[in-house]
């Protein structure tokens, strides 16, 4: 990704940050830029961001009255915004918990000079790991990302909150070969 171009995704994150900010929408900054936020490595496809499911109408409303392109996809559990030439995901929907649950666990971060609400990292983690399955298992944007936010992780949370996938299962047991995490409750690395 060229370096305008990663502007552009910055500027579209501050954008609609400031947006549902200023509408006053409980939101929080999700996905790659929450990780990076917390000091992962910066993402280079898109913005996410989660909102209450309830709320996703208005939101969408808000942010098209903002000029800015909204789009509903076929996917029922987002909605997409174009900005500043780029993509910011709305998610309406989690992983492994409600919206209010993850919403409830962000903490405000300045994130490119602008407050707000960033999930947590151990939400951020089941996240990513509840999303490889058998079409989608690729680890190479995963490993990094569980590495840099390893001491800010509750591993046996994610432990619990995974368990029915054997994809993040799998995961979880590479983490604990390469070192990265420790098998045993309580004894991260």
């Amino acid at each position: 990704m060229s370096d305008e171009e990663q502007e552009a995704l910055r500027t579209g994150l501050k954008r609609v940050a400031v947006a549902l900010k200023d509408a006053d929408f409980p939101f929080a900054l999700a996905g790659g830029y929450a990780a990076w936020a917390r000091g992962g490595p910066e993402p280079a496809h898109d913005v996410d961001f989660l909102i209450p499911e309830e709320l996703a109408d208005r939101a969408a409303e808000e942010l098209a009255r903002r000029d800015m392109r909204v789009e509903q996809p076929p996917e029922d559990w987002l909605f997409k915004v174009w900005t500043d030439g780029v993509m910011v995901d709305v998610l309406h929907r989690a992983a492994g918990a409600t919206p209010k649950e993850v919403l409830a666990q962000a903490e405000e971060l300045e994130v490119l000079s602008v407050r707000m609400p960033v999930i947590s990292s151990t939400d951020v983690v089941v996240e990513k790991l509840l999303a490889l399955d058998e079409h989608y298992c690729d680890l190479t944007g995963v490993l990094p990302v569980m590495r840099a936010l390893r001491e800010q992780v509750d591993w046996d949370g994610v432990r619990q909150r995974t368990e029915p996938s054997p994809f993040a299962g799998a995961v979880l047991y590479l983490l604990e070969r390469l070192d990265v995490i420790s098998g045993a409750a309580g004894d991260e690395r």
